[in-house]
């Protein structure tokens, strides 16, 4: 087996090298996974905490699953409540909210659902939209989607990176962007 290729970068003040993942022919991504790396995920959520001090806000809204540690680490640091949109209807989740998506890194489409409990939760209020990396926009797509059904306000959008064309990402607080990889 071959040693796969890096890119390495420094967020939140740490060094992070990146494995790059060939998502179709010619086409390559760096792969950001906070799962387990909670020196990262609490330095990015300490810095993305700071970035919102300005931004009046209620919640705190992400996608399942890798961005979840994210959205938990930056509730504790900004003291506001946090929701995740899951992937999977499950029974308790009664009058859900659902919007599709489609992955970069599966090129499947998804669902993201919002929990009924979670709904009334959202109504009326100032969210703040959360995401590890945002690549296509699509997952971020959905998750607006949901928010404007659920009669939330998005505020602001925020990720650890951006990546790809980084003029798409302007508007959005991020600490750092990443290139595409073509071969």
């Amino acid at each position: 087996m071959s040693a796969r290729k890096t890119y390495s970068i420094k967020i939140a003040g740490l060094k992070r090298n990146l494995r790059l993942f060939q998502i179709k022919p010619g086409l390559r991504i760096a792969i950001l996974n906070i799962l387990g790396d909670t020196e990262l995920v609490q330095a990015c959520a300490r810095e993305l905490s700071k970035r919102l001090k300005s931004v009046k806000f209620d919640i705190l809204v992400t996608a399942e699953a890798k961005s979840i540690p994210l959205a938990y680490a930056l509730s504790v640091a900004t003291k506001k409540p946090y929701v995740i949109l899951r992937k999977t209807y499950k029974p308790y989740m009664g009058d859900a909210l659902t919007a599709e998506t489609l992955s970069i890194t599966t090129g499947e489409p998804q669902f993201l659902i919002l929990d009924e409990k979670d709904r009334k939760l959202m109504k009326g209020k100032k969210i703040v939209l959360v995401d590890d990396v945002i690549s296509t926009g699509s997952t971020l797509q959905g998750m607006r989607m949901i928010a404007e059904k659920a009669g939330a306000k998005i505020v602001k959008e925020a990720a650890i990176l951006t990546e790809g064309e980084r003029s798409k990402w302007d508007e959005i607080i991020s600490l750092g962007h990443l290139p595409l990889f073509t071969d």
